[in-house]
């Protein structure tokens, strides 16, 4: 087992670069199974989701070499076969495999994804849109297969704006036959990372970032060259860090669009940040404030951002709200907080958040990725020693986080059993 010890530690202060997104570089390593070339990634994170892709990918075949941050993917070997279960449980973008064999091969074979227990996150909107582009669905116990002779260009409507099926459909209408137009699509800066991907390749993907995106699909992609963009989670979660410490930081290789929602709701609590030429500042300086959020898709205020907040409310003076849209489960971090001494109330959806003098160090648990974060940010301000466990979810989703924080003046020690 192993664990995080957090010891209370002054403002966090310094530079630190940010990696490339975890939500870009998974799907873009599925979207390299729709060629039989080589494909080479720069800025690669060395995350454990990106491992477990690797032996998926592997699995079918492909021979990977990473060397640095860069990853080598040939799929010239690469034979369609059932994905297994002891991968695929280990992390819901597993799925985003079934696009591309689809696509490719006509059939695949996968058993039912697993990831954060953060809500139901349902599959029907890929099998869905699978569907109405010609493919035949076959749900068995505890796995989906797809087959199809071809698929077949068609209009798909998406109930709601869900990111991995709008991957998984823009990957599938890649090799496709005629025009497919994805309506109600995810505007994410990763779907247009995905997409500028799957164009370098030689594929016709035109409005990513958009609610309405059309693949007009392609005989035949090839190998390409291709930088995954910078991880604006990350980015985010520092930009707390530099906040609930009263810390001042600049972030390197970031985007500052991407970051527009979280800035605005930092601002609003009365932190400062500017753009600088290596990047963006983050600083306290001056009284701090309540405020009110609400999740959304892109360009609203991140799901993935919600836990991180959570924690840095707790930290305010006054009364802060959340409303959490996109997941039903996500407020599982709240009774970890509860444990240092937050003062928190979930309302269905809402969670009340008063903020306290002080948070006290206990033993937490991290339940999932994002919520592991938010204990990190907290144990940074707490008084004593905090201990995390469970961090194998943190490792999932942040590269050597620890060190990152170090750097900046933080205390946390790795302790393996």
């Amino acid at each position: 087992m192993t664990s995080f010890f957090v010891s209370k530690c002054g403002p966090l202060r310094g530079k630190v670069a940010i990696n490339g997104a975890k939500n870009s570089v998974l799907p873009i390593m599925a979207a390299s199974l729709l060629s039989d070339g080589i494909s080479t990634l720069g800025d690669v994170p060395l995350l454990e989701d990106v491992k477990v892709m690797c032996e998926l990918l592997g699995h079918f075949g492909s021979s990977l070499r990473m060397e640095g941050k860069r990853l080598q993917i040939d799929n010239s070997r690469i034979q369609p076969a059932p994905a297994p279960y002891d991968l695929v449980r280990k992390m819901r973008a597993s799925f985003l495999i079934m696009g591309p064999l689809l696509s490719r091969f006509g059939n695949v074979k996968i058993s039912l994804p697993g990831g954060c227990a953060i809500g139901t996150r349902p599959i029907d909107l890929h099998l869905k849109g699978l569907a109405v582009m010609g493919a035949d669905i076959t749900l068995g116990h505890g796995y989906i297969e797809a087959s199809a002779d071809k698929l077949t260009g068609d209009r798909v409507y998406l109930d709601f704006p869900s990111v991995g099926a709008t991957e998984n459909l823009i990957m599938a209408a890649a090799l496709a036959d005629g025009l497919t137009t994805i309506e109600n699509a995810a505007e994410e800066p990763e779907i247009i990372d995905l997409a500028n991907f799957i164009n370098s390749m030689g594929g016709h993907v035109r409005g990513a970032g958009t609610d309405t995106i059309k693949v007009e699909g392609v005989r035949q992609l090839s190998g390409c060259n291709h930088t995954i963009i910078p991880d604006r989670i990350e980015a985010g979660t520092l930009m707390v860090a530099a906040a609930i410490t009263g810390g001042d930081i600049i972030l390197t290789n970031v985007i500052s669009d991407h970051l527009r929602p979280v800035e605005a709701k930092l601002k609003e609590a009365g932190i400062q940040i500017d753009s600088v030429e290596e990047g963006i500042r983050v600083y306290k300086n001056g009284s701090l404030h309540t405020l009110d959020l609400k999740t959304l898709p892109y360009p609203g205020f991140p799901t993935d951002m919600q836990a991180q907040m959570m924690a840095f409310m707790c930290t305010l003076p006054g009364t802060s709200m959340i409303t959490e849209t996109v997941f039903e489960n996500r407020f599982m971090h709240a009774s970890e907080l509860k444990r240092l001494g937050a003062k928190i109330r979930i309302e269905g959806r809402s969670a009340v958040v008063e903020g306290v003098d002080r948070l006290q160090g206990a033993q937490v648990k991290a339940t999932d990725l994002r919520a592991g974060a938010a204990l990190l940010l907290a144990g940074m301000v707490a008084e004593g020693s905090t201990e995390i466990v469970d961090i194998h979810h943190i490792d999932r989703g942040y590269e050597n986080i620890e060190e990152k924080l170090r750097s900046l003046g933080a205390d946390i020690i790795r302790h393996e059993y």
